[in-house]
């Protein structure tokens, strides 16, 4: 049972890994490359909390240099994040970050793991973030990715020993880390995970410190960091043309949402690692120095190793092929090995470098992006062998039924063999959807049922190729993935996942509808079908208090990727309300509640994701003044459509179209999220609107940070930002000003405005202020002092500005009652007065 145990993670980890990525051309550096990794037995496991937290730099450094297998364990997906390119947050920022990460990873060389923790958002003290996960079921998650990966070194990115100094999920991280590594080698630290893996204990651990945690101590580091191990990680890669900093600044430059571009650098650039446990390292500049990486760590594991260092001396750039002969003679020799990890790890890697050497390529993909349950799916498979090697096409298999074809075929040098098989896609298979997802879990933790997933970056993929093929009459067999490929005239060749998903999806056109006491609204649904032929019938499903007609519509659609659009008509009761709407589609005895969410970037590969299509039918007892604003957009957010629920008509605004003409055609203008942060010419725009401001219009700004401002102001008059935060979404909010016309008109803003916030209060609020602005709100996380900075406003010639850190951005796509009602509030500061 073992056996296939590590027979099964281990395809599940190559498969995971790659994803939907075209097949592989190797060229002769990048082989021989592998052939000197061939022949290093030794692995490291980075360890904390988000994507972009790792060091790129010292994961590729490892992965090119040491040539270790090297894994980065990500405890979160980074979903409590921003999103700096888009409109995706929490769930859907999850999924973007979590295929972000694993684009690095295809650069920089590194894998990718992460435990079933949710980022919840900033936590301030790593008690809170414990409180919050589920502490003992993310340590269960570290220690099986100990157990599974089986590391030799462990490095942790973050202090384990400043509790309170920074972010608690950074901290938190640390301390897991090395807690694990102290009892993944117990067997009595979780025995339920040995039916599946071994205990295993890593060698050592490591923190990876700099000067950046020692800011404003800079002479205790500089006397500190001599006693620590180093790592010149500026080292230059002649075969690659590039230096590991450089390919480092490629893969953190996959960050995108994150907004962590990078240039790169050159030249020496040393990393700095503190000993925190386990055996100490012989060289201060070799962490793996005292830890055997050669093949004679394995029991009969020498000879295969002076094996790969002749194919790496003789290895012929020019015809590669030449060491196909010696390699299977390897592969024969790991085959014989007693079963280990290390033995399927270097049997995968030297599968890959037979076909490499050979030209093989191998390419297996459908004409159709999706399919459902009972499709027949078409899947073309496209074989070359570009070599005068002698392989033979033995067997195709898929894993599951319907394909099993055997073949006695040669692959002769440079011919193409295509082959086209049809598959039935069995009702019992699982979608294939971001696995973390489909169940509801809790604001710390996903639910993931299937114990097998947990771990993994994405879903394995749905349909798989069995590939035999033979060599000298040595079997080699391979495992292709299905992937959706297709033309397109500008990206040409284009490769994305292929999916398995509903054969209907469901979706209400907006995702929050806002209603008056008493009011009659036209809420309108998309049924989109996943194949041919979907008859049903659609069902609203309304809460308590609610009226919704009709109860029942039925729906007929010939096409797949057709649509159907349905109105309904929905009544508020006489008070305020929260409510979740949502739609049932029926189809054969079947229930489906699912919408299809697209996630579509040029820097990774199209994700769909299923989301339960429940929305937002918040009856809100709100007044409003004037009915048009101006909105520009900054980092992305969905302000625009929630303000559209509530009655204004919003005009999105060009960055060309900010000049005096067009924003005095506004009685007020709203400015997005961080638009002082990504907006080069904000700091021209900024002199407009405050014009506009000074002639009598009313500007909002929402927050920004205050790194890499692109103006010196946000305001008329100065405002210093800080980091500073308040993160508990319960945090008591006291008006300080309760007599101001922003807490009074339209609307009278009470405490109970304050209730069902999500996620935080607010961030990155200003710490200093002139004093012609008016703060207006204060609050505090427990055991802080009060922050009176979320809610600035002053008044500026004849008009009227505000600055807020409040989290409107979250709050209203939350439909959050009370935040709709005091930012109708703000966009009417200063037109009580006007006609």
């Amino acid at each position: 049972m073992r056996k296939i145990n590590l027979i099964f993670l281990f395809f599940l980890l190559f498969s995971s890994q790659i994803g939907a990525q075209a097949p592989q051309k190797w060229t002769s550096a990048q082989i021989q490359e592998k052939i000197q990794k061939l022949n290093f037995l030794g692995s490291v496991l980075y360890v904390a909390a988000h994507p972009d937290d790792e060091n790129t730099r010292l994961i590729s450094y490892m992965a090119n240099e040491v040539k270790a297998e090297t894994a980065y364990l990500s405890l979160t997906r980074g979903d409590g994040g921003q999103n700096l390119i888009g409109t995706e947050i929490r769930e859907l920022l999850g999924v973007l970050r979590t295929q972000e990460l694993l684009a690095a990873r295809r650069i920089d060389g590194g894998k990718q793991f992460f435990t079933r923790a949710n980022d919840f958002g900033y936590s301030k003290h790593p008690d809170e973030t414990f409180e919050i996960w589920n502490k003992e079921e993310v340590f269960s998650d570290v220690i099986m990715t100990i157990r599974k990966f089986q590391p030799d070194i462990i490095i942790n990115r973050f202090n384990h020993e400043n509790p309170g100094t920074t972010h608690g999920h950074h901290t938190g991280s640390a301390m897991l880390g090395l807690e694990a590594f102290h009892k993944s080698g117990d067997a009595s630290v979780y025995p339920g995970q040995l039916r599946q893996y071994q205990t295993h204990q890593a060698d050592r651990i490591f923190f990876n410190t700099s000067w950046w945690f020692y800011r404003g101590k800079e002479d205790k580091w500089d006397e500190i960091k001599e006693n620590l191990y180093q790592a010149d990680i500026g080292v230059y890669y002649p075969l690659k043309g590039k230096s590991n900093t450089e390919i480092a600044a490629e893969s953190r430059s996959q960050h995108k949402c994150q907004g962590f571009g990078s240039a790169g650098t050159r030249g020496a650039r040393i990393e700095y690692m503190e000993l925190l446990g386990g055996s100490k390292p012989s060289d201060k500049k070799d962490i793996f120095s005292g830890i055997n990486t050669t093949w004679s760590r394995l029991k009969g594991g020498e000879k295969i190793g002076i094996l790969i260092s002749k194919i790496e001396s003789e290895f012929d750039p020019t015809a590669p092929y030449k060491s196909v002969d010696d390699l299977t003679n390897v592969f024969q020799a790991i085959e014989q090995l007693d079963d280990s990890v290390w033995k399927h790890r270097k049997l995968q890697e030297c599968k890959e470098l037979l076909l490499a050497c050979s030209g093989l390529y191998v390419d297996v993909y459908s004409e159709d992006r999706s399919c459902t349950h009972g499709d027949e799916i078409e899947i073309n498979l496209e074989i070359i062998n570009r070599s005068p090697v002698d392989w033979k096409l033995e067997k195709i298999q898929s894993n599951v039924a319907g394909i099993d074809t055997s073949y006695a075929l040669a692959l002769e040098n440079n011919e193409n063999h295509q082959f086209q098989h049809r598959l039935t896609i069995p009702t019992l298979m699982d979608y294939s959807a971001a696995y973390w997802l489909r169940e509801k879990g809790s604001l710390g933790m996903y639910e993931v049922k299937d114990r097998n997933l947990i771990g993994l970056p994405q879903t394995p993929d749905p349909i798989l190729m069995h590939i035999d093929l033979s060599i000298n009459g040595q079997k080699v067999s391979i495992d292709k993935p299905l992937v959706f490929k297709t033309s397109d005239p500008v990206k040409a060749e284009v490769y994305d996942p292929f999916e398995l998903l509903p054969p209907v999806f469901v979706e209400a056109t907006e995702e929050t509808i806002i209603f008056r006491p008493g009011q009659r609204r036209n809420v309108r649904v998309e049924v989109l079908a996943g194949k041919d032929g979907i008859q049903g019938d659609l069902i609203p499903m309304a809460g308590e208090d609610w009226i919704i007609e009709p109860e029942l519509v039925s729906f007929d659609l010939e096409s797949k990727n057709e649509k159907a659009f349905f109105d309904f008509q929905l009544t508020a009761p006489d008070h305020q309300d929260v409510n979740k709407l949502a739609f049932k589609a029926t189809v054969n005895g079947q229930t489906y509640t699912d919408k299809l969410v697209k996630i579509e970037y040029d820097h990774i590969p199209t994700q769909m994701v299923l989301q339960d299509n429940a929305i937002n039918s918040i009856c809100i007892d709100i007044k409003s003044v004037g009915n048009k604003v101006a909105y520009i957009m900054g980092a992305g957010d969905k302000i625009p459509e929630a303000l559209s629920a509530i009655g204004y008509t919003v005009d999105i605004l060009e960055e060309d179209q900010i000049r005096d003409e067009v924003l005095f055609k506004y009685p007020a203008v709203i400015v997005g999220i961080r638009a002082y942060n990504v907006m080069d010419n904000m700091k021209f725009h900024h002199k407009t609107l405050m014009n506009y401001v000074h002639k009598g219009g009313t500007v909002l700004v929402q927050y920004n940070t205050r790194h890499r401002l692109k103006s010196d102001e946000v305001g008329p008059y100065p405002i210093k930002l800080s980091r500073k935060r308040i993160t508990d979404e319960y945090a008591p909010v006291e008006i300080i000003a309760k007599d101001h016309p922003v807490v009074n008109y339209p609307n009278k803003i009470r405490p109970a405005d304050f209730e069902g916030w999500v996620q935080e209060r607010g961030l990155y609020f200003p710490e200093e202020w002139d004093e012609a602005y008016v703060p207006i709100l204060s609050s505090q996380d427990a055991g802080e002092d009060p922050l009176t900075g979320g809610l600035l406003v002053c008044e500026y010639g004849e008009g009227h500005f505000i600055y807020t850190g409040y989290s409107f951005f979250r709050e209203l796509p939350a439909g959050v009652p009370g935040a709709y009602r005091l930012f109708a509030n703000l966009i009417s500061y200063g037109q009580q007065d006007r006609p």
